[in-house]
């Protein structure tokens, strides 16, 4: 049955309605970034560059880099966009937007996400890069789809049970990465663990202004968690919604931070900018 006007929403020139995107404009293979101006930091290393767009925060440049196809693409800051980006991206290559019907024959994507996050953990320093084995969703977005397959419930059990994590709040979901996506980018240089998701920069990280937040001690709790092999690395707002998504969607996602803040030591790099260009320049070497 084709899907209605009202649920996917096309502009008057055939393009999504967020992204502003046709499917002819897109690569399978695709780099996330919060930052819109993070996208002309990476597509400056482009051999080519064949289509650029914006609207709203959503910037998309697709190109090719030492003869690799590309598409890198701003999402935002927070879970929220992720949905809106994920489900068009999806849309574009798996449906068919003249007749509004599920294509039979499915594209997957590779989805990497070149981010800054702080580390919850000591001995990971500022200046390093972070793999995210697992999102960890704190902000409750992916209860709105059906989870129940892609969840970790023993992992999720025992965050629970460490952080005495309150009933009134959406119960924590662990989502695993692409482990394809994983060992390309993996190397002597880079750290591996959970990556936390929260829905907000202050109070759902624990930073305290003005208004007292509902669990202080949150942050040690989740920075102290240890099950097997798992520990939590550090803290954003994307990872999770981005994992949770593409598994439904039947795409490959991994996430790489560079950490640009530690939390444990309270310590921030003195040069972050030249941080995220070595990621940048990391990232794009191992994905070709």
């Amino acid at each position: 049955m084709p899907l209605k006007e009202s649920e996917l929403i096309l502009n008057k020139d055939g393009s999504v309605y967020h992204l502003n995107l046709r499917p002819e404009n897109i690569a399978n293979n695709i780099i996330f970034v919060g930052d819109q101006d993070r996208v002309d930091k990476i597509s400056k290393y482009f051999d080519l560059i064949e289509f650029t767009t914006q609207k709203r925060e959503f910037k998309t440049t697709t190109g090719t880099y030492k003869k690799k196809r590309f598409t890198i693409i701003s999402t935002g800051i927070g879970p929220d966009n992720i949905d809106i980006v994920l489900n068009e991206l999806d849309a574009l290559v798996n449906i068919d937007l003249k007749t509004r019907a599920t294509k039979k024959q499915l594209t997957k994507l590779n989805i990497v996400r070149i981010g800054t996050s702080g580390s919850l953990q000591e001995d990971i320093p500022v200046d390093s890069f972070v793999i995210s084995s697992h999102g960890l969703d704190l902000n409750g977005l992916l209860h709105s789809y059906q989870i129940d397959d892609i969840t970790n419930p023993e992992l999720e059990n025992a965050f629970v049970a460490h952080t005495n994590w309150s009933s009134k709040k959406a119960f924590p979901l662990i989502i695993e990465n692409s482990k394809e996506l994983e060992n390309k980018l993996t190397s002597a240089k880079t750290f591996t663990g959970i990556t936390a998701t929260a829905g907000g920069f202050y109070g759902p990280q624990g930073r305290v202004l003005r208004l007292a937040i509902q669990d202080p001690e949150l942050n040690h709790k989740i920075d102290s968690f240890i099950f097997k092999e798992h520990r939590i690395t550090n803290l954003e707002m994307e990872t999770s919604a981005i994992y949770g998504l593409s598994k439904l969607l039947g795409h490959n996602a991994c996430s790489i931070n560079a950490i640009i803040a530690n939390r444990a030591n309270g310590t921030f790099s003195k040069n972050p900018s030249k941080v995220i260009a070595n990621l940048i320049e990391y990232t794009l070497e191992k994905l070709v």
